[in-house]
């Protein structure tokens, strides 16, 4: 039985490490304002969709790390949370700046179609 609970919380601990280093990739970099410029409206729609959609799936599974009940004696298992919840915070501040530079577009882009 101890062997088991031993496994279970190993496994809890890869998982943890693994989930905050996988919510980094492909995030890295600047938002280019140019490239939502040159975009017709339906397309800056399409792309202020799907980043909503983005915020939203990155704040609901933020959420769900929150409610995670760590054992007391998995070491660096609170920690873990609290990293894998920054690192989506993160996200979710990135995709507001890309959606701010998608508005800035719309803005110039569209003003007469919206």
């Amino acid at each position: 039985m101890q062997a088991k609970a031993i496994r279970t919380g190993t496994a809890l601990l890869l998982v943890l490490a693994t989930a905050g280093c996988a919510s980094q990739i492909g995030t890295a970099g600047t938002i280019s304002a140019s490239r939502y410029h040159a975009m017709t409206c339906a397309r800056l729609n399409t792309a202020m969709g799907d980043t909503a959609k983005a915020i939203s799936a990155t704040a609901i599974s933020r959420g769900k790390v929150s409610k995670w009940k760590v054992p007391f004696w998995a070491p660096g298992g609170e920690k873990a949370v609290a990293l894998i919840q920054e690192g989506q915070t993160a996200k979710i501040d990135r995709l507001r700046l890309e959606q701010d530079a998608i508005e800035s577009a719309r803005r110039t882009t569209c003003s007469g179609q919206m």
